[in-house]
C-alpha cells in the first residue's frame, strides 16, 4: 500500500513537472501581443533604415527573437502574451517619422529614439502610454507643437526633446507630469509664456528651455518647485521681463543661467541659495547696483558683463573661495 502511495505520488510529481513546462511552452508560443506586434511593423514602415538595423522586424516573434531594440518583460501578464517594455532605437541613423502605432504599446516604459534623423510631429498618441517612465527623442529634427495629450503621462521621469525644431507653447497640460524630474526642452523653437501652472511640480529637478523663442514675464511662482537644482533659459526674449525677487528663494538650486534674455531691472538678492554654483546674468539689460549679499561659498562661476550695472564691486564677492571666474 505504501509502495502504491509512492508511485501515485511519484505520477502526481510528473504531471506538475509537465504541466508547468506546458505553461512554459504555451506562454513562449503565445509570444508577443498581436496588436504590439502589428504596431511594431506599422513603426518600422514609417522610418527608413539605411543601415538595416531593423532587418530582423520581420523574423519571428519580437520578444522571443530579439527584435533589434526591443527589450520584452521576462513574464507574461494575466493575457499570457509577453509585452514589450522598451523601445530602444538611438543612434541608427533612423529618418522618416513616428507613427501613431508607438501608441499601442500599452506597457511601455522606455521610449528612445536619440540621435537620429527622424522628421514629423511628435504623435498625441503616445499620451497614451501611460506606463511611459522614459520618452527620449532628442537631437532628431521633429517639428511640430508638442501635443496636450503628453500630460497624461503621469509616470514620466524624463522627457527629453532638446535638438529638435519643436515649436508652439509648452502645453498647459504638463502640469500634470507630477513625477517627471527632467524637463530638456532646449534648442527648439518653443514660444509664448512659460506657464505658471508648472510651479505645482514637486520633483523637477532640471529645468533647460534655453534658446528657444520664449516670451513674456518669467514666472515668479517657479519659486514654489521644492527641488529645482538647474533653471537654464538662456537664448530667449523675455523683452523687459524683470527677475523675480522670489528667485532668490530657490533654496536647491545649483545654476541659475538667464544669458542673453533681453531681461531689465535689478539682480535680486540670492545670497539665500546656500548651494549656487553658477551664475550667469550676462548680455541682457540689467540696471542697479550689483547686490551686497554674500553668495555661495560653493560658487566657481559670476558671469554679470554686458548689463548697465553701476556702482563698485562689492567686497562679499572678493571672499569666496571657489570662485574660477568673475
Amino acid at each position: 500500500m505504501c509502495r502504491r502511495s509512492q508511485q501515485w505520488a511519484y505520477v502526481a510529481l510528473l504531471l506538475l513537472c509537465f504541466s508547468s513546462s506546458l505553461l512554459v511552452v504555451v506562454a513562449a508560443e503565445m509570444g508577443t501581443h498581436p496588436s504590439e506586434v502589428d504596431a511594431l511593423l506599422l513603426i518600422k514602415s514609417s522610418l527608413f533604415d539605411p543601415n538595416g538595423n531593423l532587418s530582423n522586424w520581420n523574423k519571428g516573434d519580437p520578444c522571443n527573437s530579439n527584435w533589434t531594440g526591443v527589450l520584452c518583460y521576462n513574464t507574461t501578464f494575466d493575457d499570457n502574451y509577453l509585452h514589450v517594455a522598451e523601445l530602444q532605437l538611438l543612434n541608427m541613423s533612423l529618418s522618416g517619422k513616428l507613427s501613431p502605432a508607438l501608441g499601442r504599446l500599452s506597457y511601455l516604459r522606455v521610449l528612445d529614439f536619440m540621435w537620429n534623423k527622424i522628421s514629423g510631429e511628435i504623435p498625441r498618441e503616445i499620451g497614451n502610454l501611460t506606463s511611459l517612465e522614459l520618452l527620449l527623442l532628442n537631437g532628431n529634427q521633429l517639428s511640430g507643437s508638442l501635443p496636450e495629450d503628453l500630460g497624461n503621462l503621469l509616470h514620466l521621469d524624463r522627457i527629453q526633446i532638446d535638438q529638435n525644431h519643436i515649436s508652439g507653447l509648452i502645453p498647459k497640460s504638463f502640469a500634470n507630469l507630477k513625477a517627471t524630474k527632467h524637463f530638456h526642452m532646449n534648442n527648439n523653437s518653443i514660444s509664448g509664456e512659460i506657464p505658471s501652472e508648472l510651479s505645482g511640480l514637486p520633483n523637477l529637478v532640471h529645468f533647460l528651455l534655453d534658446n528657444n523663442n520664449l516670451s513674456g514675464k518669467l514666472p515668479p511662482e517657479l519659486f514654489q518647485l521644492p527641488n529645482l537644482e538647474i533653471l537654464q533659459l538662456d537664448n530667449n526674449n523675455f523683452s523687459g521681463a524683470t527677475i523675480p525677487d522670489s528667485y532668490g528663494k530657490m533654496t536647491k538650486l545649483l545654476k541659475l543661467s538667464l544669458r542673453n534674455c533681453t531681461l531689465q531691472g535689478s539682480i535680486p538678492d540670492l545670497s539665500r541659495i546656500k548651494n549656487l554654483g553658477y551664475l550667469d546674468l550676462s548680455s541682457n539689460q540689467l540696471s542697479g547696483l550689483i547686490p551686497r549679499g554674500k553668495l555661495s561659498e560653493n560658487i566657481t562661476t559670476i558671469i554679470l558683463s554686458d548689463n548697465r550695472l553701476t556702482g563698485t564691486i562689492p567686497s562679499s564677492l572678493l571672499g569666496l573661495p571657489h570662485l574660477q571666474k568673475l
